[in-house]
């Protein structure tokens, strides 16, 4: 199928001269990277409070293996916390001890993470694409500078790396190990050969490259593997450092289940010294595990590998229990919006045809690769039966990566003596994923003019929904979606296809700013900020060796930012019991600081004259019970 193409020329001509002069061309490349970086993960990165709950469990337990001086074991409130392993402790630690325990540390790890991945896939989509106009009769200078630069931003620029990356926990940190393991794998292997050309014809082709230099010929004498597969080793390690064994068994299953595919499978276990990776990731993984296993015994074994592992894999943890096609609905929302591409983007690739994929150049078989990585990690969550949003992050960057090769088609070169570039799946395709793209953005943004109806009562803060209502937020967002709806529309029918992936990532970039940044600040004002303040009334009304308890309610950022030992009590009735028990004691303490939302407080029946009211901030109170003026009586519930 062949189309009309039509690219600015002035565009395309400054491209060029960028191009071919090299240091210039890698300068703007790493500003572009930097400028990305930033709006995406860099921008008001410290200026949001740590969301609860989980974000402070990793950045107070961070801060105590700081003050501690202990890297082996993570504790959070004093007691061990095995949830994950000890790499993004260290990390988090260490961004303490250089620019100080704040935000910005809890979240620079990940921040730095997902930059790292978004600048991968750039270089690995550029080379690849940079390899196959080799062998064109006319090659495009601009095309791998284009595609790369789509991919960079597809990247950086969705839901779901915007989500983790600008938060503290070991998801970000995870994805970046495993997916910059799996560019450096593909990396190494397309740098030592070509594709099983078959039978009778792939050693001739073999030997034929070879003597023209077109791949490095391979060491068999050297028992290390060339830098690249070191590299994928050394993450791999990272990737188990961080989260465990899954760290290893999804690299392990992508990339065994492309070298099935490709038929390259023994080739390429020798070229890659598995022996001697597997013995660089035991190196470099194992002895944390050692030591940590050695100080604490079952209590971490059963912990982590048996609940945080195999029980999270195989039954539902914590109540995160979700329908078999959970990660569809979660692919389509948080990869919006380029997620609509997806299906062509595979469709394109021709999967199914086996016999192709093994006569191509490695080097291009980057989607193929990129497919298979996709597959793989959703197939593999879709499975286990916990599902939480998170799990499906590290294919993030293999969508990016097939929505970006998809519109590499229209930055090529034009066909000698045409105006016309080819594609290798029927135009129509493209113009019902396009219009779909359309109906997209404009339920989105219907949603948003209606947010007041879709948005659920908070407890924690009660005000938020007409407080973003009066902000207008919403509907500047509602009008941001429909403007670039239009302008999507009007580019369907004029055919200029090449600007759609740019006018969606345009229409991302001015929401981000525009409406989902206010918004972020706003959620903290309203949420986040009275925590915030009610540690620091702890810290001002605390008395020594007054006993602090949370009762009803669990928010860990209290202890991070008070820096106290906090008593968690989850339900009301137990928050009774534990104050009459403390109050019936022989010597019991004088007073207590008591932790409540403001609407369970009266449920707890204490007498006027027992408490003293300290603080309310937000939809909390601080309280103080003086035991020594409470009367030995039962605490009824109301």
């Amino acid at each position: 199928m062949r189309l009309k193409l039509s690219f600015p020329q002035a565009f395309e001509q400054w491209l060029n001269k960028i191009v071919k002069r090299p240091a210039l061309a890698v300068t703007v490349v790493i500003v572009w990277l930097v400028v990305l970086g930033w709006v995406a993960y860099g921008w008001n990165l410290g200026s949001v409070g740590l969301i609860d709950e989980t974000e402070p469990l990793f950045a107070e337990a961070s801060r105590q293996m700081l003050l501690t001086g202990d890297w082996i074991t993570p504790y959070f409130n004093g007691e061990t916390r095995f949830d994950k392993p000890a790499l993004i402790y260290w990390l988090q630690a260490i961004a303490y001890a250089v620019i100080g325990v704040n935000e910005w540390a809890v979240r620079l790890p990940s921040a730095l993470a997902a930059m790292g991945v978004t600048a991968l896939v750039f270089y690995t989509i550029y080379w690849s694409l940079s390899k196959k106009d080799e062998l064109k009769p006319v090659s495009s200078l601009t095309r791998p500078y284009l595609a790369a630069v789509v991919a960079a931003a597809i990247t950086a620029l969705n839901p779901e790396m915007i989500i983790w990356g600008r938060t503290g926990v070991s998801d970000m940190l995870l994805t970046g190990c495993i997916a910059s393991a799996l560019l450096c794998f593909f990396r190494g292997y397309a740098q030592l050969g070509t594709g099983d050309r078959g039978q009778g014809t792939g050693r001739r082709d073999k030997v034929n490259n070879v003597k023209n230099n077109t791949y490095p010929i391979l060491n068999t004498q050297s028992p290390f593997p060339n830098k690249w597969y070191l590299a994928c080793y050394v993450l791999i390690a990272g990737a188990i450092l961080t989260k465990g064994p899954v760290g290893i068994v999804l690299p392990g299953l992508i990339i065994g289940a492309f070298l099935l595919y490709v038929g390259q499978l023994w080739t390429v276990v020798r070229e890659m010294r598995l022996f001697s990776g597997l013995v660089i990731i035991s190196c470099l993984s194992a002895p944390w595990y050692l030591l940590v296993t050695w100080r604490n015994g079952s209590n971490y074994i059963d912990s982590f590998f048996g609940y945080h592992n195999i029980e999270r894999f195989t039954d539902v943890v914590n109540g995160h229990s979700a329908p078999w096609y959970f990660y569809f609905l979660i692919v389509l929302l948080l990869f919006a919006p380029y997620s609509v591409y997806l299906p062509l983007a595979m469709i394109r690739l021709k999967f199914w045809q086996r016999s192709h994929w093994r006569t191509q150049e490695r080097s291009q078989q980057l989607g193929l690769f990129a497919f298979i990585w996709f597959i793989s990690i959703f197939s593999f969550f879709t499975i286990a039966v916990t599902k939480l949003p998170s799990y499906v992050l590290p294919l993030m960057p293999a969508a990016a990566i097939l929505v970006a090769l998809l519109w590499s088609d229209f930055f090529s070169q034009p066909e000698p003596n045409t105006s016309r570039t080819v594609i290798t799946y029927p135009i129509s395709f493209l113009q019902v994923s396009s219009w779909i793209n359309v109906v997209f953005l404009s339920v989105l943004s219907v949603a948003l003019f209606h947010l007041s109806y879709f948005l659920g009562k908070d407890p924690a803060a009660p005000n938020f929904n007409q407080i973003l209502q009066d902000s207008g937020l919403p509907q500047i967002g509602g009008w941001i979606w429909l403007l670039f709806a239009f302008i999507v529309a009007v580019l369907i029918l004029s055919r200029q296809w090449h600007s759609i992936i740019g006018v969606n990532l345009l229409g991302f970039v001015a929401f981000l700013m525009i409406m989902l940044m206010p918004a972020l600040l706003l959620v903290d004002q309203e949420r986040q900020l009275p925590l915030r303040d009610l540690s620091a009334a702890v810290v001002q009304f605390q008395k020594p060796q007054e006993e602090i308890i949370m009762v009803g309610f669990k928010k860990p950022s209290v202890v991070f930012y008070s820096h106290k030992h906090i008593k968690f009590i989850k339900l009301t009735r137990e928050g009774i019991e534990y104050i009459e028990t403390v109050a019936n004691q022989p010597n019991h303490p004088a007073s207590m600081l008591l932790l409540t939302e403001k609407r369970n407080f009266f449920k707890i029946d204490l007498q006027p004259d027992n408490y003293q009211n300290l603080a309310i901030k937000g939809a909390y109170q601080l309280t103080r019970i003086n035991f020594k003026k409470m009367k030995s009586q039962k605490l009824d519930i109301s």
